[in-house]
């Protein structure tokens, strides 16, 4: 909601200032279709050059996160942690048990009650795999810790790439729109002939395109390229709580001080209150019993 209602402010705010100052629509109006398949055909096209079809496909599914936001709610940290809570639980009483969640998680009773945890491959993945290799009884835990935070950096690495493809865009777009200025002077200097009224409305379709190069660059895309990179670096935060409460358990610590180090390394906004966690908590050993 907060991205369309910027969106709005945008367009308002300049297209509005410059009615409030005297201009006129028309020329803008009349030039901008023609200006934009320069400038945007010109756009998607390097846009096409520059990645491949998996990167195009990540990037269009991306710009969704500019409008839904975070992925990962408070609310599914404290089932994060929960499922972490269960499943450490039931490999300290009994690792042959907590095989059977870690080897077919989609039919395990402790996966099941957090269904969009379950839906995240890579979380889902994570947490077996690290678990898996902690029951081959490491001599170092480190070795697990090393290729626990290389693959959460590889993965975030990978979700980065729609924030720096769009950012690329935006680089290019002014240059595009000086491209298509300089072609609309060319065609008012082949009609040099004209009256002085004429020549001004063409000079001022050309410099449309300088305008909605800068206008897209600064006022759209580039915007759009950050909001991914905040929202996909947010997401992260899921992984690394991940990370927190597996590298706890592998230093093998009480399952609620494991717990407990992951719930502090979250951050503020989106860490679940200790009374919240608590009550949780008792529930999942409730069930347990």
């Amino acid at each position: 909601m907060i991205g369309i209602l910027g969106i709005i402010v945008i367009f308002v705010m300049v297209f509005g200032g410059y009615l409030a100052a005297g201009g006129k629509m028309g020329i803008i109006l009349k030039a901008a279709p023609f200006e934009m398949m320069m400038i945007g055909g010109a756009g998607v096209g390097s846009f096409m050059i520059s990645n491949d079809m998996a990167g195009i496909k990540h990037t269009l599914k991306d710009l969704g996160k500019v409008f839904k936001g975070p992925k990962w709610k408070p609310e599914d940290y404290r089932d994060l942690l929960c499922l972490m809570f269960a499943l450490i639980r039931i490999a300290r009483a009994n690792p042959v048990e907590v095989e059977q969640h870690i080897e077919d998680p989609d039919n395990s009773s402790v996966f099941g009650k957090y269904p969009r945890i379950l839906a995240d491959r890579e979380a889902v993945n994570l947490i077996c795999d690290t678990m898996r290799s902690a029951s081959m009884n490491y001599d170092d835990p480190h070795q697990v810790e090393e290729v626990l935070e290389k693959r959460i950096e590889a993965n975030h690495h990978r979700a980065l790439h729609s924030s720096h493809a769009l950012q690329t865009l935006a680089d290019g777009l002014p240059a595009l729109g000086i491209v298509a200025a300089v072609l609309g002077i060319i065609k008012t200097m082949a009609s040099i002939d004209q009256p002085p009224e004429i020549l001004g409305k063409m000079i001022g379709g050309a410099l449309v395109g300088t305008f909605l190069g800068v206008f897209l660059a600064y006022g759209l895309v580039g915007p759009f390229a950050a909001k991914v990179k905040t929202v996909t670096e947010e997401d992260a935060h899921f992984h690394q709580l991940i990370r927190e409460v597996l590298v706890a358990n592998l230093h093998n610590h009480a399952a609620a001080i494991c717990i407990e180090v992951g719930r502090q390394n979250t951050p503020s906004h989106i860490r679940p209150g200790f009374s919240e966690l608590e009550e949780a908590l008792k529930s999942v050993k409730q069930e347990a019993a």
